[in-house]
């Protein structure tokens, strides 16, 4: 069925749950947001599943934003926080060794691509990604004696300063955009190989352009797969064409795998597609077990910074580090990232079938469990080309998905693509579940919005 029953909660836990989401309301900053689209109160989670105060459970696509590579609650990650809590180890250590940490260390070193693995340094930073890309940064400033970034249009990488003025909303600082190649929304109307190889020719021509006008690059910055921005991949063909041109300029390239690491794309970590090296790599989300993490990876000949160029009070999070350790063990030992390759296909491939028939159903796309949804306007008065995002339709089949029990994220321009995040432990059946719920709000809103 596309939409389960939910149990008949009791008047007192209605009552309880609507008292919450008005103390939170008048309570905080104008700037939640999650909380406004998802009015929902989580009291108990395990996998896939959410269950709220009101009795009502829901099928959990956001996961921490891509946070929960395990699901909410796996038992090899509650083991680990058990473990650590109950053998007296220090919960807070700043930058100090301590075995949790060398476990750590030595698990996400075995995963990495043996080329950094064999020469690699890890700087431990502050619980968030965004602080990892502003060490990142700092780093290679430091090691290059230069200071503009290159970046990408449609980018994210967080909320920090540097980290927001590397993003694709940035309305100042010394950063160099370049043009990300999409096949749907291709920046030259092309899409396609042709698209990435206009892209990547517009990039090497900027950089050895002397009239140019933009500053020498400390660094170039790149998600695998653009999240935020939409769920775009990177061409493989066009990742290593751009590895090549940064490697001929002596331009540290960064990879931002905060959310495509730990299996979600289908490899362990997004370049792994492409099979390039980067200089850096950029790493939080669910490196941490579902706690708060973030360490950059670098190239051991950009090493070069002074002790506390970038410190941090929370660098030491032991927990985390446990978590974080069990579950890269659990996603290595188990092909999880394999997993989430064939089944984010199946997935793709299902949802490609169904937007044939569904005319605001712009464009499917992702890789692995990694998957976006573009809604559009079919009726727009549009010149030759792809219909205009339809954000309104997207919040339409977001609040029907809540609806029908599936918890899901938008993003993208204008916010009119809808994202899937799930655990890369999802099974067959709870798989089918999602595509039933989200082909069921999806059929509902192109009701609401005939095209």
């Amino acid at each position: 069925m596309a939409v389960t029953e939910q149990a008949q909660a009791p008047a007192t836990a209605t009552t309880a749950h609507l008292g919450i989401l008005r103390r939170q309301a008048s309570r905080e900053s104008a700037a939640r947001t999650y909380a406004r689209s998802l009015p929902i109160v989580p009291v108990r989670a395990r996998g896939v599943t959410i269950e709220g105060a009101d009795g009502r459970r829901y099928l959990d696509c956001l996961s921490g934003a891509g946070t929960l590579a395990l699901g909410h609650n796996h038992p090899v990650v509650l083991e680990a926080i058990r473990k650590v809590l109950d053998s007296g180890a220090p919960l807070h250590v700043l930058d100090l060794a301590t075995p949790v940490k060398d476990a750590f260390t030595t698990e996400l070193f075995a995963t990495l691509p043996p080329a950094l693995a064999a020469r690699a340094r890890i700087q431990f930073c502050g619980p968030a990604g965004t602080d990892a890309v502003e060490a990142a940064l700092t780093l290679t400033r430091t090691a290059t004696g230069r200071s503009g970034v290159l970046a990408f249009t449609g980018a994210y990488h967080g909320m920090t300063s540097g980290a927001l003025a590397a993003s694709g909303g940035a309305r100042e600082g010394r950063v160099t955009r370049l043009p990300f190649p999409q096949t749907y929304r291709c920046p030259f109307g092309v899409g396609g190989e042709q698209g990435a190889e206009l892209a990547a020719r517009w990039t090497e021509s900027l950089l050895d352009d002397p009239k140019s006008g933009i500053p020498e690059a400390s660094c170039l910055l790149v998600e695998p797969v653009q999240g935020e921005g939409g769920v775009n991949p990177a061409p493989d063909a066009w990742l290593r064409r751009i590895r090549k041109l940064t490697e001929e300029r002596s331009i540290p390239l960064i990879a931002d795998e905060v959310q495509t690491g730990v299996g979600r794309t289908g490899r362990f970590w997004g370049v792994d597609h492409s099979g390039i090296v980067p200089d850096v790599m950029v790493l939080s989300k669910a490196i941490g077990g579902s706690l708060p993490l973030a360490v950059l990876v670098y190239r051991d000949d950009l090493d070069v910074w002074e002790p506390g160029a970038h410190a941090g009070t929370f660098r030491g999070n032991q927990l985390a580090m446990a978590a974080g350790a069990a579950t890269l063990a659990y996603v290595r030992e188990n092909g999880l990232a394999d997993r989430a390759d064939t089944l984010g296909a199946r997935m793709l491939a299902r949802l490609r079938e169904f937007a044939a028939g569904h005319p605001c159903v712009g464009d499917v796309r992702g890789r692995g469990l990694m998957i976006g949804v573009e809604l559009v306007d079919p009726a727009a008065d549009t010149p030759a080309g792809t219909p205009p995002p339809a954000p309104r339709i997207a919040t339409a089949v977001q609040r029907a998905c809540l609806d029908r029990g599936l918890i899901v994220e938008l993003g993208g321009r204008r916010s009119a693509v809808v994202r899937l995040l799930p655990p890369l432990t999802l099974t067959d059946e709870q798989a089918d579940a999602v595509l039933d719920r989200l082909t069921d709000a999806l059929t509902a809103a192109a009701r609401d919005f005939p095209g």
